[in-house]
């Protein structure tokens, strides 16, 4: 039964303590990802290319295994144990990276890190629906991404204080990035608590495809719009590359991040509460002509402060739209199969993922940095024109379904 507005005014614990494992991941991966770029093409020889392709798989690892873990989640009847083995795989991966003697094992450690977050990421996602009324799931998903995006916020500051202590040694930069990780491991053990309303009470049972067609039409046009923008905000980790590329120093690359992520975590809350009042749609938009404007900017970057400048463009357009899809896939889908709704939202987001960070890799070794971008600019710029098609059904006349 959904809890009533009048008891759920606030957002409750588990949230709160979810954000907070998430912020202690984020610091962890975000050390590690926030040099791994630079680390991969300057010291251990790899191309752009070869940058897209590891980033693209790993992404749609992630996103492909969340499909798999969301529906599983369902089956059982419950979610916190599949988030707690996901969040223990990725730990468990990091010292993989202070390890890796050539881009092979770093590959491997990236590919096992991003199965840890397609394990945890969809039984995370819809135990926050799970815990909170329809009419605060905005905030919610905004506070949980506000701790996350604070994490990496101080993950690449940590990377850049650490780099400059240690006169650029990666290694130890990475060695120290697996501590974080297994803090959030024990705060997920310890203090998160799967709500009685959690997934379904009824005797668990295979997915049918009949199950699939349920969901309904409001549902796949959510999908059809995450895709489309998925492939137009590659991986993160060409930002960093266009930094390295108009001049700026090794150490400093992981600025890149600090600056994306602060705004990005500055705004991913009070956008949540306040796609609640207004709507999803509009600020969706907003956050896409956002992206739009970052991809010119890097586009046309000749020093690093303007790189700089299209991070904290690139991270307010995230703050506008991560939490917001995030509502709209819980706003479209039952409780009885809502970690498979967000399973397949990340399968179709996975495959879009991929495909964007390898055609970003190609671009830019054929073509230049700047052909990176503008192809990104005019894939979000499609985005933009489904959000404006789509409207009635991303925004605030979505029917909540519980």
């Amino acid at each position: 039964m959904t809890p009533t507005r009048s008891k759920s005014a606030s957002i409750p614990a588990t949230v709160w303590a979810l954000g907070f494992v998430s912020m202690f991941m984020d610091i962890s991966s975000e050390m590690i990802h926030s040099l791994l770029p630079v680390f991969l093409v300057s010291v251990l020889g790899a191309s752009a290319t070869s940058v897209g392709l590891i980033e693209g798989l790993a992404e749609a690892a992630a996103l492909i295994t969340r499909f798999f873990s969301g529906a599983l989640s369902d089956r059982l009847g419950h979610r916190k144990i599949l988030a707690l083995a996901g969040y223990a795989i990725g730990a468990m991966t990091k010292p993989l990276f202070a390890l890796a003697p050539g881009v092979g094992l770093v590959f491997t450690a990236r590919i096992l890190d991003r199965l840890g977050k397609g394990v945890r990421g969809a039984p995370r996602d819809a135990l926050v629906a799970d815990a909170v009324a329809p009419h605060i799931r905005g905030a919610a998903y905004g506070l949980r991404q506000s701790l996350d995006t604070v994490g990496a916020f101080l993950g690449p500051l940590l990377a850049v204080a650490l780099m400059l202590a240690t006169a650029g040694k990666f290694r130890i930069v990475f060695w120290v990035a697996a501590v974080p990780g297994f803090v959030a491991v024990v705060v997920l053990a310890s203090f998160v608590q799967e709500p009685s309303t959690s997934a379904t009470k009824s005797t668990p049972r295979s997915l049918r495809l009949r199950d699939l067609a349920s969901l309904g039409r409001s549902f796949w046009m959510v999908v059809a719009l995450g895709s489309i923008f998925n492939v137009a905000r590659f991986s993160e980790a060409f930002l960093l590359l266009r930094a390295e590329n108009v001049g700026m120093p090794a150490s400093f690359v992981p600025a890149v991040l600090i600056v994306m992520n602060g705004f990005y975590a500055l705004t991913a809350y009070p956008m949540g509460r306040l796609s609640d009042r207004l709507g999803r749609a509009g600020l969706m938009a907003v956050g896409l002509a956002t992206l739009i404007a970052s991809d010119l900017i890097f586009a046309l970057a000749v020093s690093g402060w303007q790189v700089v400048a299209g991070a904290a463009l690139w991270g307010l357009h995230l703050g506008l739209t991560q939490g917001l899809l995030a509502a709209m896939v819980a706003d479209a889908s039952s409780q009885r199969f809502r970690g498979t709704a967000f399973g397949i939202f990340s399968l179709a987001g996975g495959l879009a993922v991929l495909v964007g960070s390898l055609t970003a890799g190609w671009l830019w070794d054929r073509f230049g940095a700047p052909a990176t971008f503008y192809t990104g600019a005019s894939l979000a710029g499609c985005a933009l024109i489904g959000v404006i098609f789509f409207a009635p059904v991303a925004g605030k006349k979505l029917r909540y379904r519980n």
